[in-house]
C-alpha cells in the first residue's frame, strides 16, 4: 500500500489548528496525511522538503525557526465559518455589537468579510487586547475567542473559528496536483453547506411567522385595547379591540403616525409625553370610557398602551363579586352594620378602620357573642383586599385532620377518600383577599406548626404534597380566650401568638356599652317583623340592667324568644325569658315609676320619660342647637326659667337613668353631657 504524503498545517492557537485540521482533513484527508502543530501548544524541530500551510501570516516569525528553505509555503486565506452565520442573519438591523478577536488585523478583516457577504446590517465595534478605547455593547461577536470577551457582555455569538477560503483551497489542490480529482466534490461540498445554512435560516423564519400569527391571535383574543408605537411615532401594534374604541382597522393603523390615528389633544399628549411620571389616566373616547395605561420600553425606544373599557371592567367585577358570594366567599358584613352610638363601639370602629389600611395579621380579641366575625368582614371590605374573597373557617368546629385538610388542601392520594386531582385549600382559595379563622385557641399544637410556617414564609405545601405553593392572603384570626395564659400551660405556640397578634383588637362585651342596647332593640325587632310593635318600658329597663354573658347573641335569641310569645303587637314584662326576670333588678331601680307602652318601629328608637325628664331632654338639645355644652349646673338654671324645679342630685339621677335608656351620654370637662343618636330621634319626633 502506497505510503500517503504528508501535509504540515502551523497555527497560531489550540482551537485554529484543531479547526483547520478537520477542514483539510474533510477536503484532502484521501490522498495527504495531515499533521497539525501550533505555536501555543508545540512546534516542530525542523521541517524539510514539507509542503505547510501557515494559518495566517501573522504566525510567520513565529514559525520561521521552524521551516527550511527546501518547504514549499502556502499561507492560507481565511473568511468567515458560514455554518454559523444565521445566529447573526436573526439580528435586528442596525444592533450594536463588538467583534472580539486576537488582533486589531484579524478583527478588521473579518469585519470587512462580513460585510463584503452582505452580512451588513450590524454595527460592528473592534474590540481586541490591548485597545486604548472602545465602545461597549450587549452583544459580542467572536469567532472561537470567547476568553477575550469583556465580562460585562450580556450575550456571546461563537460563530467559531475562521476556515480557509475556497480561493486557498483551490490554490493548495493546484500545488498538489489533485484540483481535477477533488473540484467537483470541494464543490458540491460548499453547496451543500449553502444549502444547509438557507434550510436553517426558513426554518426560522417558518417559526418566526408562525409565532407571529400567535401573537396576532393572543392580541386580538384580550379584552383590552393594546397600542404600540417606536420613538418616531410609527405604530406598531394596533389590536382588535382598540378597533371598536377608535372605528379604526388594525390594517390601516399600523405603520401609520400615532397623529393620524388619534385625533384627541389629550389622549395624544398623554401617550407622547416622556416627562411626566403619570402612567394611568380616564379618557373618553367616541362615547366609550376607557383608563389608559401607558408604559415604555427604553431598550427598544417603543411606547406601550392599554386601554381598559371601564364598563366591561365593572361589569366583570360585578359577576366575580356575584361568583364569589354564590360561594359565600365574600364579607358580608360592613362598618355600617355596627349596631352602636356609645363611646365604646365608635372607638372600637375608628380603630378597626385604621387597621383595615394595613395587611398585616390581626388578632381580634372578645367574648362569645360580641361580632368577631362582624368586624372581620368590615374590616376586609374596608381593605384594598375588599375586591376579593373573604373566607371564614371556625377553627373549633372541625377535627385535627379535617381542618389541616380545609385550610391548606390535599393532593390526589394523599389520604383514604381523597378527591381525585386533590384540592385547593382555604388558604389557595383566599388568595388575594382574606381568611378569618374563628377561635384560633383551640388548633392542635400540629396545625400551629404549619400555620406560623404560612405566616412567616407566605407559601404552603398541600397534604400529601410536594410543591411549594406561594400565597397572597391576610390572616385575621379571633379568640375569646386568653392566649397568654394557654402560652404559659405550654397550650399554645408564643411565636405563632406574635405573628398573629401583629395588630390587635378587642370587641366590648354588651354590658360595656348598656347604651347601645335600645338600638340594638330596633335594630333586631325591624328585622324581625314589620308590624309597628309596642313594647313596656319596663322591659327595656330589665334589658338594660341584665350582664348579657353571652352578649348580642344572647339578646337577639331574648328579641326572638319575646317576638314568639308576645300577644299581638305588644311585648310586655310577661313576654321577658325567665332567666332575665329572674336575674334583672329593674323593679328596685324604678321603684314607683309608671310604666308606659312605647312604640318601635324601624325609624323610631324606644323612650318613655317622666316631664321632668323630658325637659331635660328638651335643654340638651338646645344646648346643642347653640353650640353649648350641658353641664348639671347650666340644666339646673335652663330647668328653672321652663318652671322645672329640680335639685342637682335629682337631675344627676335622671341624666344616670336616660344615659341607660341609650339617649345621652355623660362626659366630663368641656363635652358636657350629649345626646345620642337615640336621643335626637326621640326630640325630633317629640317636636
Amino acid at each position: 500500500m502506497e505510503t500517503k504524503k504528508q501535509i504540515v498545517l502551523l497555527a497560531g492557537t489550540k482551537e485554529t489548528r484543531i479547526a483547520l485540521s478537520c477542514q483539510l482533513q474533510s477536503i484532502l484527508g484521501d490522498y495527504f496525511h495531515i499533521r497539525s502543530y501550533s505555536s501555543e501548544e508545540i512546534l516542530p524541530t525542523r521541517l524539510e522538503n514539507e509542503i505547510v500551510i501557515l494559518s495566517s501570516y501573522l504566525i510567520k516569525r513565529e514559525v520561521a525557526h521552524c521551516l527550511s528553505e527546501s518547504c514549499r509555503v502556502i499561507t492560507a486565506r481565511r473568511t468567515v465559518n458560514y455554518e454559523f452565520m444565521d445566529q447573526l442573519l436573526q439580528l435586528p438591523e442596525g444592533t450594536d455589537v463588538m467583534y472580539v478577536n486576537d488582533f486589531p488585523q484579524t478583527v478588521e478583516q473579518s469585519v470587512q468579510t462580513l460585510k463584503h457577504l452582505g452580512i451588513n446590517h450590524l454595527n460592528y465595534l473592534p474590540y481586541y487586547p490591548g485597545i486604548p478605547h472602545y465602545q461597549h455593547a450587549d452583544i459580542a461577536v467572536t469567532p472561537g475567542e470567547m476568553h477575550l470577551v469583556p465580562k460585562e457582555v450580556k450575550r456571546i455569538i461563537n460563530i467559531g473559528v475562521r476556515l480557509i477560503d475556497i480561493t486557498t483551497i483551490t490554490e493548495i489542490l493546484s500545488i498538489l496536483g489533485v484540483l481535477d480529482d477533488r473540484a467537483t466534490g470541494i464543490s458540491e461540498r460548499f453547496t451543500e453547506k449553502i444549502i444547509q445554512l438557507s434550510k436553517k435560516l426558513a426554518l426560522a423564519n417558518q417559526k418566526a411567522l408562525q409565532l407571529n400569527e400567535h401573537l396576532d391571535k393572543v392580541l386580538n383574543g384580550v379584552n383590552d385595547g393594546i397600542l404600540s408605537f417606536d420613538h418616531t411615532g410609527k405604530i406598531t401594534v394596533f389590536n382588535e379591540e382598540l378597533k371598536s374604541i377608535f372605528s379604526t382597522d388594525s390594517r390601516q393603523a399600523v405603520g401609520k403616525h400615532i397623529k393620524q390615528i388619534m385625533k384627541d389633544k389629550d389622549l395624544l399628549n398623554f401617550l407622547t409625553d416622556t416627562t411626566s411620571e403619570q402612567s394611568d389616566q380616564f379618557f373618553t373616547i367616541n362615547d366609550t370610557n376607557v383608563m389608559v395605561h401607558r408604559f415604555a420600553l427604553p431598550a427598544e425606544n417603543t411606547m406601550i398602551a392599554t386601554f381598559k373599557n371601564t364598563s366591561t371592567t365593572i361589569s366583570m367585577e360585578k359577576a366575580a363579586r356575584h361568583e364569589l358570594k354564590r360561594k359565600g366567599y365574600i364579607g358580608k358584613y360592613f362598618f355600617s352594620d355596627i349596631i352602636g352610638d356609645s363611646e365604646e363601639i365608635i372607638r372600637t370602629k375608628n380603630i378597626a378602620k385604621k387597621l383595615a389600611a394595613t395587611d398585616l395579621s390581626l388578632l381580634i380579641q372578645g367574648e362569645s357573642g360580641t361580632g368577631k366575625e362582624l368586624f372581620a368582614s368590615s374590616i376586609h371590605n374596608e381593605s384594598r383586599r375588599r375586591n376579593g374573597p373573604f373566607l371564614a373557617v371556625n377553627c373549633s368546629a372541625l377535627s385535627e385532620d379535617l381542618l389541616e385538610s380545609e385550610l391548606f388542601g390535599y393532593e390526589e392520594g394523599a389520604f383514604t377518600g381523597a378527591k381525585k386531582g386533590g384540592k385547593q385549600g382555604l388558604f389557595e382559595q383566599a388568595e388575594g383577599g382574606t381568611i378569618f379563622l374563628d377561635e384560633i385557641g383551640d388548633i392542635s399544637v400540629k396545625l400551629q406548626t404549619r400555620l406560623l410556617r404560612v405566616l412567616q414564609e407566605k407559601e404552603l405545601r398541600r397534604v400529601g404534597g410536594t410543591r411549594v405553593l406561594p400565597i397572597d392572603v391576610r390572616v385575621i384570626s379571633a379568640t375569646n380566650k386568653d392566649l397568654a395564659s394557654d402560652i404559659k400551660q405550654g397550650l399554645f405556640r408564643e411565636d405563632l401568638y406574635h405573628r398573629l397578634n401583629v395588630l390587635y383588637l378587642k370587641i366590648p362585651a354588651l354590658r360595656e356599652r348598656k347604651g347601645d342596647i335600645p338600638l340594638l332593640l330596633n335594630h333586631f325587632l325591624a328585622m324581625r317583623t314589620t308590624k309597628k310593635m309596642k313594647v313596656e318600658n319596663e322591659v327595656v329597663g330589665h334589658l338594660i340592667n341584665r350582664s348579657w354573658t353571652g352578649n348580642i347573641r344572647e339578646l337577639k335569641n331574648a328579641i326572638d324568644y319575646m317576638l314568639a310569645v308576645c300577644d299581638k303587637e305588644k311585648i310586655t314584662v310577661w313576654d321577658l325569658p325567665q332567666e332575665v326576670m329572674r336575674i334583672s333588678s329593674f323593679e328596685s331601680t324604678f321603684a314607683g315609676e309608671a310604666i308606659k307602652e312605647i312604640s318601635v318601629t324601624s325609624e323610631e328608637l324606644p323612650l318613655i320619660a317622666p316631664n321632668e325628664e323630658a325637659a331635660i331632654m328638651s335643654c340638651i338639645y338646645s344646648n346643642h342647637l347653640s353650640g353649648k355644652a350641658s353641664s348639671r349646673k347650666s340644666l339646673l338654671l335652663d330647668l328653672e326659667l321652663q318652671g322645672v324645679k329640680l335639685s342637682e342630685a335629682q337631675i344627676r339621677l335622671r341624666l344616670d337613668l336616660l344615659e341607660r335608656k341609650g339617649f345621652i351620654v355623660k362626659a366630663k370637662g368641656r363635652k358636657g353631657t350629649r345626646l345620642t343618636e337615640s336621643g335626637l330621634l326621640y326630640i325630633k319626633n317629640e317636636l
